[in-house]
């Protein structure tokens, strides 16, 4: 898996650069255009946009290619709203997709990463508190959207606790990301920079949450 990393990041550059760049001399936009024109193209582009954006994001989401590339992306492209509704989705699936990729391969294609000690922190705290452990992970910038896929695949946690933890806990970062995306454009108002910059602190509590909730065999850290 570390080794396909990079060479999929790379694959995945080039792909989106070469339809950017496609797309953009198919409408008479220069090759680096400016952003308004980015979003006029989009927009012209009516419904399949959208829809090639989500599938490209859950193309890529499936493998450990960074989340964030997409987040930020879907506030430059399609501002707060539309951004942060069409990331959650590309979130959504993408999840779904990897925790049944690694339980209907009986966990094959991730078990060799699943002994390692900060793996196993997660996955303790997946069997033993659903929603909330998911929810709280999910909270986290550190944990890696891909390997929390994986471990809740290997896990005991069932799927609907796992996939409103997955859409719950995605909300705040991915909010901050997308608003501050859109931002770049200078259209953002205050308001919502103050939303982006409350969701950023929820993060960032989702640190404290699980780290200090405390499993069965554990004492309670209070």
């Amino acid at each position: 898996m570390r080794r396909w990393g990079p060479v999929l990041g790379v694959v995945a550059v080039v792909v989106v650069a070469v339809v950017a760049v496609l797309v953009a001399h198919a409408h008479g936009v220069p090759v680096v255009p400016h952003l308004h024109d980015l979003r006029r193209v989009v927009a012209e582009t009516g419904p399949w946009a959208p829809l090639v954006f989500v599938m490209l994001q859950v193309l890529l989401n499936v493998p450990p290619f960074p989340r964030t590339v997409f987040t930020v992306a879907a506030g430059l492209l399609f501002g707060s709203a539309w951004g942060l509704l069409l990331t959650l989705t590309g979130t959504a699936i993408a999840a779904v997709l990897a925790f049944y990729l690694v339980r209907w391969t009986g966990g094959r294609l991730v078990a060799r990463y699943a002994t390692h000690r900060r793996a196993v922190w997660v996955r303790r705290r997946l069997d033993h508190h659903g929603t909330l452990a998911v929810t709280s992970l999910r909270l986290i910038p550190m944990v890696p959207f891909a390997a929390l896929n994986y471990l809740s695949g290997l896990s005991t946690v069932r799927f609907l606790p796992y996939l409103l933890g997955t859409v719950v806990g995605s909300i705040p970062g991915t909010a901050s990301i997308v608003i501050l995306g859109d931002a770049v454009t200078g259209q953002v108002s205050p308001t919502l920079l103050a939303v982006s910059a409350a969701c950023a602190v929820v993060g960032l509590a989702g640190v404290v949450i699980a780290a200090r909730r405390p499993l069965p065999d554990e004492p309670d850290p209070a």
